[in-house]
């Protein structure tokens, strides 16, 4: 990662032409905003057209189900009274600014741009679930036989992504130096 004061006295990444290494931190919020366009347009066709708790097969692996977390990952949290709520709406808050300064700081990196900006569009998807509904709806159901991985959503998929993406990233990183 490049530790410059300025972003114009940054040089290029990786062997790059500056301006092919230079995307626009507007780039990749504007990409971030388009996962939570996504994930938030799924999560509405999903809400009108399931009722709580209602699974529709699609394959022999895999559902479409309409369910509710209040918590975070794997429902952590789930049934801790209603203060995790606000406490996750933050967290996705300061993780969404702390992104945003990363993509200032860090614009000549495409690979861990988009990686950041895939989990910068998913926090803000699950935040805006948490303070429309107090909760992030879900509603991907994957399953082996009668075993069910936690439903998740696309804003889940996103941040997964991202995660892989930004070791991927490190890896090449480390495996260069």
């Amino acid at each position: 990662m490049a530790s410059s004061s300025t972003r114009s006295s940054r040089p290029a990444a990786r062997g790059k032409s500056k301006a092919s290494a230079n995307v626009t931190p507007w780039l990749w919020m504007a990409f971030a905003l388009l996962v939570v366009m996504i994930d938030q347009f799924f999560k509405i066709v999903i809400s009108r057209a399931f009722t709580y708790g209602e699974s529709r097969p699609v394959t022999s692996f895999f559902n479409l189900v309409l369910v509710y977390n209040k918590g975070a990952a794997f429902s952590f949290l789930a049934d801790a009274g209603g203060w995790q709520r606000w406490f996750f709406t933050l967290l996705g808050v300061v993780v969404g600014g702390f992104i945003v300064w990363l993509l200032y700081r860090h614009t000549g990196q495409k690979l861990f741009c988009l990686a950041v900006s895939l989990i910068l569009g998913g926090a803000v998807g699950n935040v805006v679930d948490r303070v429309l509904y107090g909760h992030v709806i879900d509603f991907l159901d994957f399953h082996w036989r009668n075993t069910h991985f936690p439903a998740f959503n696309v804003a889940d998929c996103a941040i997964t992504v991202g995660a892989v993406l930004l070791i991927v990233d490190e890896l090449r990183r480390v495996r260069r130096h």
